[in-house]
Formats: structure tokens, C-alpha cells, sequence
């Protein structure tokens, strides 16, 4: 694949390969048509053959080249596979193309401080277990680092003292950023103001700025009400504080917060899933 791609990278080529796609044709006649001398475009018409893009065979005293239609097929599906991957509903492609709709309308709008205070999201997601072990989840580290980030991102520092007055603490990074060598993703400072075990959790968080400075302050409030079937989770946040640079910032809430929120759907429901399990043997 790769020597085709340079093989086609280059202008002088491609123009052959279009040429030889109407019929075969000997290297003088190519030379000819694409305006260029005849021992380039002999070197040119070599490198096609080696990547298989084209053949050629003795007729009398010229050589004629054809190009092997069989091997643009395979690449124009291998391209269109990369596509389809990118394309799929739902994917992380229609996802930053969601989010830079977003990111555009709130810069646009990000005028002056508080431009956004007061903006809430409203978030629900019916879990499969008891409302206890939601709040071991919401509260504890080892479990909040299984979810607490948007998509293809991983927790790298976490602090929450899940207690009024309590410490605050999110960073993340790349999931794939193994070595910790690219710039930080996102981080975040707060603290607890309200904690009623399985019930209730409040508290305020500040995502920062590159320089350090809090872009706002989100107060985000946590209800469990338990259900027939596990707990209703009930997430509303409220904007305050907000920096003309916040924009970026709020425009990722409801797409990383949601995604953040599904991933505590799965989790919760594996673990369900594995309870029953053990129940059943």
C-alpha cells in the first residue's frame, strides 16, 4: 500500500495514470501527450510497474504500458472502508463534528464575563443497581477514575474527599498518551459543599485555563432515587463565574459529561451483570 500511495503521490504520474485509464499506450505517444521527455517518463512509467499499478509488454520495437484497473479497485475500497469508519453513526468523528458546532456558536457568543453564568445542563440515567453502590462510584477514587472522562481520554490525577469542604481534583489525559509526553487534556479544581450517602452529592468544580485561572465554576448537583429496577441518576449542573475564554470549555459539557455518564451506565451494568453471574452458579 504504501509504495502504491507514492507511487500515485506524484503529479507526473498521476497524470500517466490518467492517461492510461482511456487505453494502453507506448511510452513515446505517453511522453508526448504528457509533455515531458521521454527517458522521465519511462522512469516515472518503471515506478508505476514496480508498485503494480501498471504492466507492460514488447510490441515490435516499443514497449507498451497498461494500467491494472484490479489494483485501483482494491485501493478505492481500502479507501472507502477508512471512510465508512469515519463516517459511522455516532462515531468520534460525528462527535468533534458536533462539539465544533458547538465550540462555534459559544465563541461567538462569549462576549464579555458571565456571558454564561446561569446556563444549565440537565442530565438522567436509570442505573441497574442499588442507589449504595451508585454512590461508591460517585465518591470513591479507584471507581470514579473508571468514568469520570469524556471518551479516549484516561484519569491521570484524582482527588475527591467526599465530605463537606472536601478536595476536588480532576486531570486527564490521551488514553492513548502512554508516556505522558503530550500536553495535558483537561484539568479541573473544586470542592464538596453537600454529601447525604445515597441520596445526595454536591459540588463546585473549575476547569482551568492554560494559564492556571478557572475558566467557571460549575455546580453540579447529584440525586439518587432508587427505582423497582436499580436508581434514577439525576445530574444538573449550573454555570457561574464565567471568562470570556470559557468558551471552550462549555461547549464540551454536554457531549464529555454525557459521555462521561455513559460510562458509568456500562460500568454499573457490568457489574451487574457479573453480581448475577456469581448469584446463578
Amino acid at each position: 500500500m504504501d509504495a502504491l500511495l507514492t507511487a500515485l503521490a506524484d503529479p507526473a504520474r498521476w497524470r500517466l495514470v490518467n492517461l492510461l485509464a482511456e487505453r494502453p499506450r507506448p511510452v513515446g505517444v505517453l511522453a508526448q501527450l504528457a509533455e515531458a521527455r521521454q527517458p522521465q517518463t519511462t522512469k516515472h512509467l518503471q515506478a508505476l510497474e514496480r508498485a503494480g499499478l501498471v504492466s507492460s509488454q514488447r510490441a515490435g520495437q516499443r514497449r507498451v504500458y497498461a494500467l491494472r484497473p484490479d489494483v485501483l479497485r482494491d485501493l478505492a475500497a481500502a479507501l472507502g472502508r477508512l471512510a465508512d469508519t469515519a463516517e459511522r453513526p455516532g462515531g468520534p468523528h460525528a462527535t468533534y463534528d458536533h462539539y465544533g458546532l458547538s465550540l462555534h456558536a459559544e465563541r461567538l457568543a462569549a462576549e464579555e464575563p458571565g456571558w454564561a453564568d446561569d446556563r444549565s445542563f440537565q442530565f438522567l440515567r436509570p442505573l441497574p443497581v442499588r442507589p449504595e453502590l451508585v454512590w461508591r462510584h460517585l465518591t470513591q477514587a479507584p471507581s470514579l477514575a473508571r468514568w469520570w472522562t469524556p471518551d479516549n481520554l484516561r484519569v491521570c490525577e484524582l482527588v475527591f474527599e467526599a465530605r463537606p469542604g472536601g478536595r476536588v481534583v480532576l486531570e486527564y489525559r490521551d488514553a492513548e498518551d502512554a508516556d505522558g509526553s503530550d500536553l495535558v487534556a483537561g484539568r479541573a479544581e473544586g470542592v464538596v459543599d453537600d454529601v447525604r450517602p445515597g441520596e445526595r452529592l454536591s459540588y463546585r468544580l473549575s476547569p482551568l485555563l492554560p494559564g492556571g485561572g478557572p475558566a467557571f465554576t460549575a455546580h453540579v448537583e447529584l440525586d439518587l432515587r432508587p427505582t423497582g429496577t436499580g436508581t434514577d441518576l439525576d445530574v444538573h449542573w449550573r454555570i457561574t463565574d464565567s471568562t470570556v475564554d470559557s468558551a471552550d470549555f462549555v461547549a464540551g459539557i454536554e457531549i464529555g459529561f454525557g459521555q462521561s455518564l455513559d460510562k458509568l451506565v456500562a460500568a454499573l451494568t457490568t457489574n451487574a451483570h457479573d453480581t448475577d453471574t456469581r448469584r446463578t452458579k
